[in-house]
């Protein structure tokens, strides 16, 4: 399976802004959208709700809140997402009515959603999805904000504490053996850091161990390094975020792995540019810049990275 993977997709804020104002007008250049398009599936972790309901979550410390039109779904559709992780700190921002919008439009758009749902027990459902008869299991989980936990009543995300080790209900569904491989999905670690902080590392080593094929996550706002099946950070796909000088959130990449049985054969991260509420090709001095940050990432988790057509080439199936 060839598998497309893309990190914080944030739609709302003045990125809805641009969607109500220029109506039908892509946010992703051709070229992004022809790369992701010719994968067999494609996963995003959607930093937002889609509603035109809902109030702000009550917490006078909370900084950002973040909602999308219902024409968001139309861009997620356009670009041929399969599936999205709703297990972040952006899932309730407009509250249980918002999250739910969210749940029933991306369903209307045939679109899967791990890591939410109206109670504990749909929040924590994994996704299966199939490409001629390779069968996937996808698991979304967030740790972070423990507020945001789905309850046996209410609706929310599917949260777990990774400061005390990775609960049984993730391990046991990486356990089952009713699928071809694993992909967990973990929006982990905080934000604005340039490489996976302690917690998340053992986590990852848990999941591992666990038989977890795949491991794709994201948060940082910034793209860290792959180490084996590993993939610690996805970094961010659209904002509309201020840029960091130093860790240049707005220079990232988006993921193409090939995917068998036992892990991923083949890692291809390709670099992108993130303008204000449109994402492009990186230019040849911007992929310059992202590909030595990027090496330099892998190599400090002990990863060689090969440069083929401009992209980060990773070769894992001799292991």
């Amino acid at each position: 399976m060839r598998l497309a993977l893309a990190g914080d997709t944030m739609l709302g804020r003045g990125v809805g802004e641009e969607l109500l104002r220029h109506p039908g007008r892509p946010l992703f250049s051709d070229e992004v959208a022809e790369l992701l398009g010719g994968a067999d599936l494609f996963l995003l972790n959607l930093e937002c709700c889609i509603s035109e309901q809902g109030e702000r979550w009550p917490d006078p410390a909370k900084p950002f809140f973040f909602r999308a039109p219902p024409a968001a779904v139309d861009q997620l559709v356009r670009l041929g997402v399969d599936c999205v992780t709703l297990a972040n700190n952006h899932a309730l921002d407009y509250g249980a009515v918002a999250l739910l919008d969210t749940l029933e439009l991306l369903a209307q758009a045939n679109i899967e959603v791990v890591g939410a749902g109206q109670t504990v027990v749909e929040a924590r459902r994994s996704a299966l999805l199939e490409h001629q008869g390779f069968r996937l299991r996808i698991i979304g989980l967030t740790d972070h904000p423990r507020e945001y936990a789905a309850g046996s009543d209410r609706p929310g995300v599917a949260y777990a504490d990774l400061s005390t080790g990775v609960p049984g209900w993730v391990l046991d569904q990486i356990g089952r053996d009713d699928v071809d491989a694993t992909l967990v999905t973990s929006h982990w670690g905080p934000n604005m850091t340039s490489r996976p902080v302690t917690r998340v590392r053992r986590a990852a080593a848990a999941l591992d161990a666990a038989g977890a094929t795949l491991v794709a996550g994201h948060s940082a706002h910034v793209f860290h390094g792959v180490h084996g099946n590993v993939l610690f950070d996805l970094g961010d796909f659209i904002d509309d975020y201020a840029v960091d000088p130093q860790l240049r959130n707005d220079l990232g990449l988006v993921f193409i792995v090939d995917l068998g049985p036992n892990g991923p054969v083949r890692v291809e991260a390709i670099p992108i540019a993130l303008d204000y509420a449109f994402t492009r090709r990186a230019d040849h001095d911007e992929a310059a810049w992202i590909r030595a940050r990027f090496m330099a990432a892998c190599r400090e988790l002990g990863e060689e990275v090969e440069v083929i057509d401009g992209a980060c080439v990773i070769h894992l199936g001799s292991r």
